[in-house]
């Protein structure tokens, strides 16, 4: 209790960070710390790696029960045939500056697709399946075009015998993706589409209980993504392996660094007590493609990295380390891996906006007023 003479303001105690508040309900996902668990709508993340494509989860997050094969075959040529952006967005993808972050870039053109989408502010339940599938496919268009764009190369249209992810990898480097590579980038996407009430996925549905439109509350969470405390950390997880030329160089490089109090990008969790389950199931495929594109070096690098920072600190790498490493071998500049961390992670937004939306309420929380109270305003010519 804080008294004034002119107010009593009461205060309860505040959490920072809003660390283990229960903000709401899901049937999405969740993930178990202390176990290493992650489950989507009911199912264990190495049990739909081993059986499921990225688009099945995707199906399963937004109907709840995974999808017969005809049900798949539809979904996924619906997907392909939204992968394709107005030419006004295009235009404004040139226009744009070639410094500009592909994050901001990307949260500009979903919010920009807005103005050219005729369902834009219809909320109900068929209309929001139909516009998630148009955005889904929009934001991996919006990055492949725009790494084309850059490079003065051509947009491509998307090839209707490929799958949802294989087509991102065809439309952005000009050919077609090995086997090994598309099913590494689809668990990639898979592992990425959905995590909990994380700071992104809040932030979306806090935009949508107002009511806003969907492209609006995707923006809130593309901007959340963006920071280096959120997504952002996945680009600066493939940096350490540019500042270190030789295996035997790690345990000293990780000695200074810890010594100066720096944190190992990368490596730990603010959730996971245990190894990151994502990490563990990309790992492997990061591995096969180091080998398949001559980087030896970095696979043996990032085997040395992991077990240096376990012995050391007793933390695992975190989904990031590996997404780097994955997209790195994949020929993706490292600018571009929080934006396709964002593609994937659409999914599992577009899922929780549907869910807000189905059951809404304006979520407003409270805070405590630390600052004064009582004072009184003089006219301006009596300040002094």
């Amino acid at each position: 209790m804080s008294k004034n003479t002119n107010s009593t303001i009461e205060r309860s105690t505040a959490i920072r960070g809003l660390e283990s508040v229960v903000a709401g309900d899901t049937r999405i996902s969740t993930v178990d710390g202390i176990n290493g668990r992650l489950i989507y709508s009911g199912y264990e993340i190495r049990e739909l790696a081993a059986h499921a494509s990225f688009g099945e989860a995707v199906y399963l997050l937004w109907h709840h029960e995974l999808p017969t094969q005809a049900e798949l075959n539809a979904f996924r040529m619906r997907l392909v045939g939204e992968m394709r952006l107005p030419s006004q967005v295009i235009e404004m993808i040139k226009l744009a500056p070639p410094s500009a972050h592909p994050m901001d870039l990307l949260r500009t053109a979903v919010s920009a697709l807005a103005m050219y989408d005729p369902e834009v502010e219809d909320r109900s339940p068929e209309a929001c399946e139909r516009k998630s599938v148009r955005l889904l496919a929009q934001t991996l268009t919006i990055v492949a075009d725009m790494h084309r764009v850059r490079h003065q190369l051509p947009v491509l249209s998307a090839d209707p015998d490929m799958s949802f992810g294989a087509n991102f990898l065809y439309m952005l480097r000009g050919k077609p993706p090995t086997m090994e590579e598309s099913e590494a980038f689809e668990l990639l996407l898979m592992l990425h589409l959905e995590h909990g009430f994380n700071a992104s996925t809040f932030a979306t549905r806090v935009t949508a209980s107002t009511l806003s439109n969907m492209h609006a509350a995707l923006t809130s969470g593309l901007g959340t993504l963006k920071g280096r405390l959120h997504g952002g950390a996945n680009e600066r997880a493939i940096g350490i392996f540019g500042r270190i030329d030789d295996v035997e160089e790690i345990e000293e490089y990780i000695d200074g660094m810890l010594n100066e109090g720096k944190r190992v990008m990368g490596f730990g969790h603010r959730v996971y007590k245990v190894e990151d389950p994502r990490a563990r199931l990309l790992r492997s495929h990061a591995q096969a493609l180091c080998h398949r594109a001559d980087m030896a070096e970095i696979n043996a690098i990032a085997a040395r990295v992991e077990q240096v920072v376990l012995e050391k600190k007793g933390i695992y790498p975190n989904v990031d380390f590996y997404s780097a490493i994955v997209q790195h071998a994949l020929g993706f500049p490292k600018t571009y891996f929080t934006a396709i961390f964002a593609c994937a992670r659409t999914a599992g937004w577009l899922a929780h906006i549907q869910e807000q939306y189905g059951d809404n309420r304006l979520i407003r929380p409270t805070s405590n007023y630390t600052g004064p109270a009582g004072k009184v305003a003089r006219p301006i010519a009596e300040r002094g």
